[in-house]
């Protein structure tokens, strides 16, 4: 399953069996097919599943998780009419350009539109690209995105996973959600951990990839992960920290006094407080209440993995095709050696003599949070891969 899975970015896209409540769409009569996807939207939302977010506020309910039954690359999604039992592999959202018209429900073989798949990084969520990938999105309206949440974060916290909780078994789950969805991503892009985990996507998948994949890491290097200094948010001693903490708090206030505290910036303290949803109603008569949507317990394990895992090999021996971009921020918390600099610098001449790319840019004015500190600059440096990527598709078209 697993080896299946992994051949997901070198799989042509195939012919998409839409899913219906009750009855599959391709056996009604047009008219039926338009009103079984309205009722089936109606009971998704009903249900709490996650709907696309198409910029023209055009809803399109995503293909629902299936995990038990997982497609492989090479089969057809099973048809599983009962909905209200199905098991997420992970929970996504898709913000689709204006000129996008694919969605589950249409019963049509041709390609889905071009991909790009934003990965957060630790005690993150999808929301923290959200606005970034709507502005994409605006920008070139022929595309889509998919965000994520990661394995013990956000919505997908409450999707329960086998350990170990590392780099890879990360990595292998994004890989399935786009197994089961049948795209083929040409972009893929992570923020700190979520670079890591694209990278581990590139080398868990099949070489050579049977089209262009531009891959960004973004603020993180491919091997041992350098604290920052003095004065600086460490992610390891933050987790902890949060551990120790109780599972519900009166306020988001009292975690971000008690994470000052403790010698936190006040903007990571505001920031991982989030990640508290409230678990009392508003308006109740009992005191309200706030609750961590995160598994703590995997996150610390995923860290460790995150500075254990070295990927040096797939940066120094980039599959045909790849071409995998890094970038620093100028004020980056994280420190960036001169080695590793040095050792980028020599893989961007030997992946261009491979028939792949290594490319490293430097995004100016800002820290470790690059899509929050200078939005505009990673927007810029950003934009040149969808363009490159258009060009491409043009060509081969």
């Amino acid at each position: 399953m697993a080896a299946a899975a992994a051949r997901v970015l070198s799989a042509e896209p195939r012919r998409r069996d839409p899913v219906a409540v009750g009855v599959p769409p391709w056996r009604l009569s047009p008219g039926s097919r338009v009103r079984a996807a309205s009722r089936a939207r109606q009971e998704n939302v009903r249900r709490g599943q996650l709907i696309s977010t198409n910029i023209k506020s055009r809803p399109l309910l995503c293909p629902p998780c299936r995990g038990a039954q997982m497609a492989l690359a090479n089969t057809r999604i099973a048809y599983q009419p009962d909905v209200q039992k199905h098991s997420g592999v992970l929970a996504y959202e898709l913000v689709q350009g204006s000129l996008v018209q694919w969605n589950s429900f249409m019963d049509k073989s041709v390609p889905d539109p071009p991909t790009a798949v934003l990965l957060h990084g630790i005690l993150g969520s999808r929301k923290n690209w959200g606005s970034f990938a709507k502005r994409l999105a605006q920008e070139f309206p022929m595309w889509q995105f998919l965000l994520v949440d990661l394995r013990c974060h956000g919505d997908s916290a409450s999707i329960k996973k086998r350990g170990p909780h590392t780099v890879a078994s990360t990595a292998l789950d994004v890989l399935k959600l786009i197994v089961q969805l049948r795209l083929t991503p040409r972009v893929l892009v992570g923020h700190s951990f979520g670079g890591k985990v694209a990278l581990s996507m590139v080398e868990q998948a099949a070489k050579p990839l049977a089209r262009p994949v531009r891959v960004w890491v973004l603020d993180a290097t491919p091997g041992k992960v350098r604290a920052g200094g003095d004065g600086e948010d460490h992610p390891a001693e933050l987790i902890e920290s949060l551990r120790r903490m109780p599972m519900q708090v009166s306020s988001k206030q009292e975690v971000v006094d008690a994470l000052v505290k403790e010698q936190f910036s006040v903007d990571v303290a505001r920031w991982v407080a989030t990640n508290l949803r409230r678990s009392s109603p508003l308006g109740s008569l009992s005191s309200s209440s706030f609750s961590w949507i995160f598994d703590l317990n995997g996150i610390s394990d995923m860290y460790k993995s995150y500075e254990e895992t070295n990927l040096w090999g797939i940066v120094e021996n980039v599959p045909r095709g790849v071409h995998i971009n890094f970038l620093k921020a100028e004020r980056s918390l994280h420190r960036w050696a001169l080695d590793d600099l040095q050792r980028i610098h020599t893989a961007e001449e030997l992946a261009a003599d491979e028939g792949g790319g290594v490319e490293m840019h430097v995004l100016e004015d800002a820290g470790h949070w690059v899509h929050a500190d200078n939005p505009d600059g990673l927007f810029r440096i950003l934009s040149s891969t969808f363009r490159i990527e258009a060009t491409i598709r043009g060509m081969q078209n």
